[in-house]
């Protein structure tokens, strides 16, 4: 596979990453299929997919320990990318923490679960509005200082807050100002895909002006642009999907024309390609910086995931998914 650099530590990692999720959070019965999970773990390594995305809430913290027995065995092949900054309640309600204290001792609990003596990349999850970010980033930089963290990141999924204030991302290139003062961003993760374009319009040429690495979160639409969902197909209680505007039946049908643009590009290129490998492809003509992180638990997908950095999209490709639509269906 391609490897693509992060940052101004040049990190390099394979141009498509697997984003660990849903092996353990967020998806319905992610929990019962551990050993299913390190077998896909497993194959997105032989594939070239080192770059391994997880966080402490995720479970909270089953997912860092599934992806630490992986690491028990291939920490070479790997880069690990976890977050702290995030904590979920037993009332299932996340809270941001990103007291210097706090961080630091999440940063060592991450490494005893993660199996290892050091994190490739260090993500802050949130920012928290009570702590001034500042004295959070100067925290994770000191664990680098230490040894314990290879480079440092910023997930900027919390696009909800960003749009109530303005600019889609205008909070975040903010944030990410400041916290340049105080230590490098070398990477920076956000939602970007054929469906929900908007860090092309600022974050992406933020990071690019300034060697930053993109991660680009969510690249497949939590599945739907696979083309494997049908409308009304409903899910069950403890998945993401089933309290989320854009998974209802309504908008699972008005977002076909989206997916039905993608099997037409990947029916040019023949019976085995598929249209996630259109949309992880045109990801990464998005510019040398970007690594889509899809996530998957299954062996197969995170195969057929890594296989599109192989596709080759054509100037008419290019043309013909400029021009779908957006996606239908707010994420508030």
């Amino acid at each position: 596979m391609e490897r693509r650099t992060i940052g101004a530590a040049a990190l390099e990692v394979g141009a498509i990453g697997l984003g660990c999720m849903p092996m353990s959070w967020g998806y319905t019965s992610s929990q019962q299929h551990g050993e299913r999970s390190l077998r896909t773990v497993h194959a997105a390594l032989d594939a070239g997919s080192t770059l391994l995305d997880t966080a402490d809430m995720y479970g909270p913290f089953k997912n860092e320990l599934l992806v630490g027995r992986a690491l028990k065995e291939r920490r070479a092949d790997a880069f690990v990318s976890t977050k702290v900054g995030l904590l979920v309640g037993g009332d299932a309600h996340v809270v941001a923490n990103g007291r210097p204290g706090y961080v630091k001792r999440a940063c060592d609990a991450s490494l005893r679960r993660l199996r290892t003596d050091v994190i490739d990349l260090y993500q802050l999850h949130r920012a928290d509005p009570e702590v001034p970010v500042e004295e959070t980033w100067g925290a994770m930089a000191e664990l680098v200082t230490a040894g314990k963290v290879r480079a440092l990141g910023v997930s900027a999924m919390g696009a909800r807050a960003a749009r109530r204030s303005g600019t889609l991302y205008e909070v975040t290139i903010r944030q990410l100002e400041r916290m340049q003062q105080v230590f490098p961003v070398s990477a920076v993760q956000a939602e970007l895909s054929v469906w929900s374009r908007e860090a092309l319009d600022a974050l992406l040429p933020w990071c690019a002006a300034r060697g930053v690495g993109f991660l680009a979160a969510m690249p497949l639409g939590n599945g739907f642009l696979t083309g494997t969902l049908t409308p009304g197909q409903g899910f069950e209680p403890d998945d993401v999907r089933a309290r989320h505007p854009r998974f209802t039946a309504e908008m699972m049908a008005a977002n076909q024309p989206v997916v039905a643009g993608l099997r037409r590009v990947a029916a040019r290129h023949g019976d085995e390609v598929t249209p996630a490998q259109v949309a992880l492809a045109w990801l990464l003509g998005r510019g040398p910086h970007v690594v889509p992180v899809p996530g998957t638990k299954r062996e197969a997908w995170a195969r057929e995931n890594a296989a599109a950095s192989r596709l080759a999209l054509t100037p008419q490709d290019e043309v013909e998914i400029a021009r779908l639509p957006a996606a239908r269906g707010s994420w508030d």
